[in-house]
Formats: C-alpha cells, structure tokens, sequence
C-alpha cells in the first residue's frame, strides 16, 4: 500500500516517449518546425517529462500562466507558484501554427523532444517580474533572466525524447519514481527535504539534524542547475556533502540526490515552487528558513515563510519546518537560534556568506564554529586551485 503522500495533483506525470517508439518519434520530429531550448528550457522540460512538476503535462498556456502569476494557482484551484514557460522570438513565433507538432531541440540543434503546440501568446515581463519576484530590477538575477527571454510565449504538452546525458553526479541522479521507490524501500513514511545551492555548513548541519528527529529520512537536494555568477560550483558543493556524509549522518536515514533545476531567486515563492517539486518526489517536509531562495535584499528575512500562510491548510499537501536563524554561540558551546540561546550577540559566531569568500581567497582557516574540518579542506582545495 502507498504510504508515501501522493504527488502533486495525486498523479506523478510521466511525459517520456516509449523506448520502442523513440527512433520512430526522432525521426518524424526531423521534418517538423523546431524550436531551440536553453539550458533552463532543457532541464524544465526534463522535469516536466519525469514528473518533477507534476501536475503540469508541458509548457503553460495562457490560461496557466495568467493564473499563477496572478493568483499562485493554477485554474483550476490546485496550488502552483512558478511560470513554467518556454519562449522564442516573435519572428519565430510566427512561423508556427497552433494546434501543430513542433520539434524541441537542444542548443546544438539536435531534436530532444515534441511540444503539441497548443498556443502562442504574448505576456508582460514586467508585470510577471513584479509579481513574481517583487521587483522590476534588472540587477536581480531571475528578473534578468526573464527580460532576456523572448517576446511570445509557447504553451502546449510536451513528449520527452531524448534525455540530457548527464557525466556529472550519476550515482546522485533519481527521478521522482526512483526517490520514491528507495523511499519505499527504506521504510521511510515521512521524509524532508533541504534545499540548498550553497555549501553546507554548521548552520546547516544543525537544522537537518533537528529536522531529522522528527521524522523517517532526510532527502539532501541540492540545487544543479543554472546558478548565478559567484555562486560555488556545483561539484565542490556535492563534494562538500559527500564528505559530511561518510563521518556525521546515519548513512541508513539520508539520501543525497541533485536537482537539476535552475534557480530562479524568486524568495518567496520560490519557496512554495521548492515545497511542491519535493512533493512530487515523495517529501512529506521542507525546511524553510531565513532568506530561502533569496538574494542580495529583495525580501525580507522570513518572507520565504510568511508566505505559506496565503494558503489554507492542506492545499500544499506537505508540511514546512521554519527555522529561524542558527548561530554558533560561544558560551553555550553549541549551535543555537534566538529560540534556544539567551545570550547576547558578542557571544554568537555568524559568517556570511561574502565573508566565507573573502577567508577562502585570502587563504584563511575556517573556523570550526562555522563548518565541519572535511567541508573546510574541501573548499579550501577548490579555491586554492582557482586562485
């Protein structure tokens, strides 16, 4: 019996072609229009085929997209937060008729999937910047990303035919079927996800371990994809988990895995985007704390919280753990919040993230009180060879 909560939607997508069908499929979508992806284009249509955005089936139409944009729904009530959206220029867009196939090809120009072209329809960027990430500011990196996108929209179900073929990661790869099933296989019931595109650190460690006493398993899905500049590479990021793993967690209640979107730092409601896309892989949790998906000062601290109540209970389907901000504090000798400690700031150890840079570029230690001596080495061998 399924114990695991139900994806998003109650069903988990599967828009993959049939391995008997594929050559068939390839073939045929050489003689059809075709649109290029970009990377982020790639890795959403890939999540759309293997149910990581269930209950979405392909790109959003016009009546999706006005939906979630608007109201954080999709129309017909179930909650959604995130345009999930394929673009191409005007020119293009015109070249297309709706109700056709249109092939899907990577940047190369080789065919990767079908879209069944429902419509093509213009949008505002600027009124999807300002309700989406709450600001109009260019400087913002997802707001940047969305400007440089093409004026049409393409809204229409996708067919995956041709999977990325990923060298980096493989044995952290699953699709939300496969989490599942090793959910299953754990015994675990109850599982939270972490998400995370920066290196772990004591913070970290601290409320994954607070978390993890509450409930079966502990699913670490670090974040692959595009990041923006400065951001640490995403393999010194894994690195960085691997070795925690072998020496600070129970092996048997946590499963590290990538997620190979990109990050959109939409704050907020990113936050609500992260909590369903755990969902479909079979999360029960998410741990929510300060600034979660944030950057730079276009949110407030707890805003990626806040925002859970805008939805009544239940309609997520699974459950945030908010944490507030974690310390290393002197006296007590622990990591603690402002929840736990009662001593003042001179005792409490914090490093920013700017500031963990400027130590790994200068050649500084970093101090235990902030991270772990085997995450220390690692990031300290990665900036020494880039310096």
């Amino acid at each position: 019996m399924e114990q695991l909560i139900p994806p998003h939607g109650s069903r988990l997508v599967n828009r993959l072609a049939p391995a008997e069908r594929v050559d068939e499929l390839l073939e045929r979508a050489r003689g059809l229009p075709s649109v290029r992806l970009s990377p982020r284009d790639l890795s959403d249509l890939e999540l759309i085929a293997v149910g990581a955005f269930s209950p979405l089936e392909g790109f959003m139409n016009s009546r999706q997209y006005r939906s979630v944009v608007e109201d954080m729904r999709l129309p017909d009530g179930l909650a959604w937060s995130m345009p999930i959206t394929l673009s191409c220029r005007r020119d293009e867009a015109q070249q297309l008729r709706d109700g056709q196939e249109v092939a899907l090809a990577s940047y190369e120009g080789e065919a990767v999937g079908v879209m069944e072209l429902e419509e093509r329809f213009d949008y505002g960027k600027e009124a999807e910047a300002e309700a989406v990430y709450r600001t109009k500011d260019p400087a913002h990196p997802g707001v940047a990303s969305l400007y440089a996108q093409g004026e049409v929209l393409l809204g229409g179900r996708v067919t995956l035919l041709r999977r990325q073929k990923h060298t980096d990661f493989p044995q952290h790869r699953r699709d939300p079927a496969e989490t599942r099933a090793e959910f299953r296989r754990r015994g675990w019931r109850t599982v939270v996800a972490f998400q995370t595109r920066n290196p772990v650190h004591r913070a970290h460690e601290y409320i994954q371990k607070c978390a993890l006493e509450i409930v079966d398993g502990l699913l670490l899905h670090p974040i692959v994809g595009e990041t923006k500049e400065g951001d640490i590479p995403a393999d010194i990021r894994m690195r960085c988990y691997e070795v925690l793993l072998e020496g600070y967690y129970p092996n048997d209640r946590v499963l590290l895995s990538v997620l190979p979107t990109a990050m959109r730092y939409a704050g907020p409601r990113e936050a609500i985007f992260h909590a369903l896309v755990r969902k479909n892989y079979g999360c029960s949790h998410l741990i929510v704390g300060r600034d979660h998906a944030g950057v730079g000062n276009y949110y407030g601290t707890y805003d990626a919280q806040r925002i859970f109540d805008e939805f009544s209970p239940g309609e997520l389907g699974m459950t945030p753990m908010f944490f507030e901000h974690t310390f290393f504090c002197r006296t007590c000798g622990a990591m603690a919040s402002s929840k736990t400690c009662p001593h003042g700031a001179d005792d409490h150890i914090v490093f920013s993230g700017t500031r963990v840079r400027e130590m790994l570029v200068a050649g500084e230690p970093l101090p235990s009180e902030f991270t772990r001596p085997e995450v220390a080495r690692a990031l300290q061998e990665w900036a020494k060879s880039n310096s």
